[in-house]
């Protein structure tokens, strides 16, 4: 059997307020390429697949588009979990209708403990899948006794091991943080205050471990558990990665072969850094001057319309800094370096500021429980 892990799709996402819709529309179509030309049986979605939980009417088309092409035309199995970002109510909206078009909606912890199957080549493969849950769900939903992401994802984790049969073949799903992942800015924090990480050892014993939520492809711990990465680049940070998608060959022994499969998108996210001259310059040989850019000017001096100018030749330069005009200590602004900063961090610089010492733990603890209650708050009402 071969699978194809992907995840992080964040259908309607906007880079620097330019929709990517057909960016993604474009990429999708060379997934289904892979699926016909890798003969994949069934395809893993490991959470956000949209970018935020009420998704604009084009994105929800997009995707109809897509699983329609996998589940009807092809006769692909799908199976996906809802992330952070997916509104885990709506995205499981008719998904015990689904099942039998071979489209499995896993967005709630009903019956978490309840594999799909599988089967195709003579071999059967039980897949489990743990959408996005934060701690006090998990303690509501099952009355247990657990404070953080850790705790949280450990009880789940065992609440299926202590139900499956050890001698299946067996794939978990789930859309988390792994202690030590790689992660980039255009993920949105699980929690505030460093608290969402979740051990990796817990899911050592499953065949194959489809993690979503970091953007970069990476494993966790041991080469099964493993992190498929966006779908696209969703910021500059990202401008390093190979995005793409995981195959994974399965048989009765177990994973034979574990294959990352790159995913070519239309245009490229890039950082471009020179002085203004040699920049546009550059231009003239660019192959690719329709990529997505974050131009980085090192001039000294003041420069009329630098944006204009860009875009004269790269017409989508989306961000512009100029490093070059910092103060001469070479330390930036404070509302640059606020850029790459969390609420609970900003608020803490805030409060230093003003008061003159640092939160301390107990400060620390009741500011991040406020946010996080405003923000949940915030996406209710969407």
């Amino acid at each position: 059997m071969r699978l194809l892990h992907t995840a992080d799709w964040h259908l309607g996402r906007l880079l620097h307020n330019l929709s990517l819709l057909d960016d993604q529309r474009a990429v999708l179509d060379r997934l289904l390429e892979v699926v016909d030309r890798e003969r994949v049986d069934a395809v893993l979605i490991a959470g956000d697949i949209f970018d935020r939980s009420v998704p604009p009417a084009a994105a929800v088309a997009l995707l109809d588009e897509v699983l329609h092409a996998l589940c009807q035309t092809r006769g692909v199995a799908v199976v996906m979990i809802s992330g952070n970002h997916d509104g885990a109510r709506r995205l499981g909206f008719g998904a015990r209708q689904l099942r039998k078009s071979g489209l499995h909606i896993l967005s709630t912890l009903d019956a978490i403990a309840d594999p799909v199957t599988l089967t195709a080549g003579g071999v059967e493969v039980d897949v489990y899948g743990i959408p996005y849950a934060d701690p006090e769900h998990v303690r509501s939903r099952f009355g247990v006794d657990v404070r953080d992401f850790d705790a949280a994802h450990r009880y789940l984790v065992e609440r299926i091991e202590a139900q499956r049969d050890p001698e299946r073949r067996a794939v978990l799903m789930s859309h988390c943080f792994v202690a030590g992942g790689s992660a980039s800015d255009s993920e949105r924090p699980l929690s505030l205050g460093g608290a969402e990480s979740v051990a990796w050892e817990p899911m050592r014993g499953f065949d194959y471990v489809a993690l979503g939520h970091l953007h970069g492809p990476q494993q966790r711990g041991e080469a099964h558990i493993r992190y498929s990465g966006s779908l696209l680049k969703y910021s500059f940070s990202e401008a390093a990665h190979t995005k793409g998608v995981t195959l994974v060959d399965i048989d009765a022994r177990g994973v034979r072969r574990i294959t990352p499969q790159a995913l070519v998108p239309v245009r490229e996210v890039r950082v471009l850094e020179g002085e203004l001259d040699d920049v546009i310059a550059a231009a003239a040989d660019d192959p690719a001057a329709d990529d997505y850019l974050l131009v980085r000017l090192t001039d000294r001096h003041a420069i009329l319309d630098p944006m204009g100018k860009l875009r004269a030749v790269y017409p989508n330069v989306l961000h512009l800094e100029k490093p070059g005009m910092l103060a001469p200590s070479g330390e930036a602004p404070r509302a640059r370096r606020h850029g790459g900063l969390d609420a609970l961090a900003m608020f803490g610089d805030f409060f230093e500021q003003v008061s003159g010492q640092a939160l301390d733990a107990d400060q620390k603890a009741a500011v991040a429980e406020l946010i996080t209650a405003l923000e949940r708050d915030q996406e209710d009402t969407q």
